[in-house]
């Protein structure tokens, strides 16, 4: 197994759908969709979906983890449960079938205590020889101390593994301190990196460069919604714009952009080549409904474009 991921703050995503969302009144659902939720079993969910392996490590607890753990499992992805104390959270999405209006309600996520965190740790220390890249992917848990993505980052380094970070906020920037080698900021967290509350698109290309030369990151992957990505390196910048489609949802587009990026690495393809899938897949995820992520003949189909261009 080439690639882990590492979730610990999850989620049982639920899913239904409403006539229209009103006040004060009774408001008669669909009957709901449950599916596994949170950054790195999004990842480790869309590799599998891509005909891809990965093992999914992840803390959960309650009915919740119980739930989580059994829908992985009918999915066929690998995976390693952390059982923990409390319950793991579950949140909500309604779409709106009068408006086309989608209603996400995220609740926060249980607190790990300081064990519970030291046995995250420890499985990532205990990875076998063959694991050459993780993705820590996600917000933290209540009780997770802000550099805690970046101690991941440094057992991942000794261990000669390949780290990529998807993460916000001050877990964002602690790990960007401890030096990583993949990140996949969006504008906003590019610009939370660099101190700014916001920055122009003619801004993004020297602070991402800047981040690179102060050794945060060696390759970024700025994500750039239905413009597609920006690449940066420490000797190029490159735009991978996509083709425009019909989006349904942009829900685990960001998820499913890292998924086709690291698998790609993994197949021992270019970084160049990788961000093509990594952006096809995440543009893929738009099309399908919900909290669905990317599907595999889609994610081929935007690639090849890619590919009719070159």
């Amino acid at each position: 197994m080439k690639i882990v991921t590492l979730t610990l703050n999850p989620a049982l995503d639920k899913s239904t759908s409403a006539k229209m969302l009103q006040p004060e009144k009774k408001i008669r659902c669909e009957a709901p969709r449950y599916e596994p939720g949170g950054g790195g079993i999004n990842v480790s969910r869309a590799i599998h979906m891509m005909g891809g392996e990965s093992l999914a490590i992840y803390a959960a607890g309650g009915p919740a983890g119980d739930k989580i753990h059994s829908l992985l499992s009918e999915e066929g992805v690998e995976q390693q449960l952390i059982q923990v104390k409390n319950p793991t959270r579950e949140n909500l999405m309604v779409m709106e079938t009068s408006t086309g209006n989608q209603y996400r309600f995220g609740m926060p996520g249980s607190e790990l205590s300081e064990e519970e965190l030291a046995q995250c740790l420890r499985a990532i220390k205990e990875l076998p020889d063959e694991v050459e890249y993780l993705v820590a992917s996600g917000s933290l848990p209540s009780g997770a101390p802000s550099d805690f993505y970046a101690q991941i980052v440094k057992i991942a380094s000794e261990k000669g593994i390949q780290c990529l970070v998807d993460t916000s906020g001050e877990a964002l920037l602690e790990a960007a301190n401890a030096g990583v080698r993949f990140m996949k900021p969006n504008l906003g967290e590019l610009s939370e990196m660099a101190g700014m509350e916001e920055i122009s698109g003619m801004q993004q290309e020297e602070i991402a460069r800047k981040v690179i030369e102060e050794g945060k990151a060696e390759v970024l992957i700025v994500s750039l919604g239905a413009r597609g990505a920006m690449l940066a390196t420490k000797d190029t910048i490159e735009y991978i714009v996509p083709p425009t489609v019909k989006q349904a949802s942009t829900v685990g587009a960001g998820d499913s952009m890292v998924a086709g990026f690291i698998l790609s690495l993994s197949r021992g393809e270019s970084i160049q080549k990788a961000v093509k899938w990594g952006v096809a897949a995440g543009t893929a995820a738009t099309m399908t409904p919900g909290t669905e992520l990317c599907k595999k003949e889609d994610v081929e189909r935007i690639f090849k474009w890619f590919q009719e261009r070159e």
